[in-house]
């Protein structure tokens, strides 16, 4: 059984034990220890374990019944009854501590504000996640009702309100408000802060809501029946944010605009790039298909486009298709090879997905219309060739 120091100070960087069990499968546990292991959504600490001049790795921690174990990794070998000083990884704890600590801000707020229950957390390595069962089968916020909840969520923050961890005795357990019901019935362990927020909970937080820092909420979204709300805390809100102020700087400064004026900017430089595209693809399609028409034997168009790209090929082939009895053979560069293009009007004869395989082109499609490529011209001329021949 191990004494988990966290419990009582989640502050604790350094720590002495005892080496109590050793696997061999390069993990040990110890008597007492300051090392969260994977819990509730919260990943596993890392930092070293020494021994005099000798030092380990711990690179994973988990927990099994009441004994923590870690997995070293380093040229040392530590045997029962030998006296080790841990030391945590202390950003990554406190990063942990404010994700976590942010968690249950957020999943206290849903809770009060849309009736949201959690059933998942994830403390991911560049954002958090929690799943949440809303009423009536919804699966996200609209973006007023996310900036409500993310202002309300600050607004405590900023309050630098007590965060209480504690054991009650069975008695108090029973007439405390519980967010929700707690998963183990025994060694209950309570997290409360402020007078918003009360919820059986076993990992690491801060002792107070201020240092959790700025908490920024990504995105709510559906995510298998449920909601997934995507957040950032502390020093990874500050990175985000830093990181969007400079995405909105580079973006103002090339639009000519202020932070208000960009997005409409923007909108209006790309509507007048589509209207622009849209104009020069007509004018290609045109061009194609005035050399496309020049080069008809019978009821066949075969052509060779070099200035065309292949949605020019398929505008065109849609176009000269009108006619029932064509055949439309087409080919344009693409990278090192030719892309093929192979359509029928509804009273012409062949399968062009058919053609398509016989020509030795590669690809598929339907009787109708086929796509594919090849790597030279020969399968446009063989295309061609077996169209006419069909024809004599």
């Amino acid at each position: 059984m191990t004494d988990r120091l966290y419990y009582g100070d989640s502050y604790l960087k350094t720590f002495d034990a005892t080496v109590t069990q050793v696997r061999p499968d390069d993990w040990i546990a110890l008597d007492r220890s300051a090392f969260y292991p994977t819990s509730g959504g919260q990943p596993y600490d890392t930092g070293v374990l020494q021994r005099g001049e000798q030092t380990v790795r711990v690179t994973d921690v988990q927990a099994e019944n009441q004994t923590v174990w870690h997995r070293v990794c380093g040229e040392a070998k530590l045997n029962v009854g030998d006296t080790v000083r841990g030391a945590i990884d202390w950003d990554r704890r406190w990063d942990h501590m404010q994700q976590h600590a942010a968690d249950h801000m957020l999943a206290g707020a849903a809770w009060q504000m849309f009736g949201g229950v959690t059933i998942g957390l994830h403390l991911g390595k560049e954002n958090s996640t929690i799943d949440m069962d809303l009423p009536d089968g919804r699966t996200h916020l609209t973006a007023e009702e996310t900036e409500r909840l993310e202002d309300l969520v600050n607004r405590r923050v900023q309050q630098d309100d007590l965060i209480r961890c504690w054991f009650p005795e069975e008695a108090e357990l029973a007439c405390l408000p519980l967010r929700k019901k707690p998963t183990v019935t025994e060694h209950v362990r309570v997290v409360a802060m402020g007078d918003y927020e009360m919820v059986a909970c076993g990992g690491t937080h801060p002792g107070t809501t201020g240092q959790i820092g700025p908490v920024k909420i990504l995105s709510c979204t559906p995510a298998r029946g449920k909601m997934r709300l995507c957040f950032v805390a502390g020093m990874r809100a500050v990175r985000y944010l830093r990181q969007a102020a400079r995405c909105a700087q580079a973006l103002s400064a090339a639009l000519s605009a202020d932070f208000d004026g960009a997005l409409p900017a923007l909108t209006q430089e790309r509507e007048a790039a589509a209207a622009y595209r849209k104009e020069q693809e007509q004018r290609l399609t045109q061009a194609a298909l005035r050399l496309i028409r020049t080069q008809k034997t019978g009821n066949v168009y075969a052509a060779h486009l070099d200035f065309a790209t292949p949605d020019t090929l398929v505008r065109a082939a849609a176009e000269l298709i009108r006619e029932p009895e064509a055949a439309v053979l087409l080919s344009c560069p693409r990278k090192d090879q030719r892309m093929l293009v192979f359509a029928r009007g509804t009273e012409a004869p062949w399968d062009m997905a058919r053609l398509l395989r016989d020509c030795g082109g590669r690809g598929g499609g339907r009787p109708d219309m086929a796509q594919g490529s090849a790597p030279d011209g020969g399968a446009l001329a063989a295309a061609r060739d077996m169209l006419l021949g069909s024809l004599d």
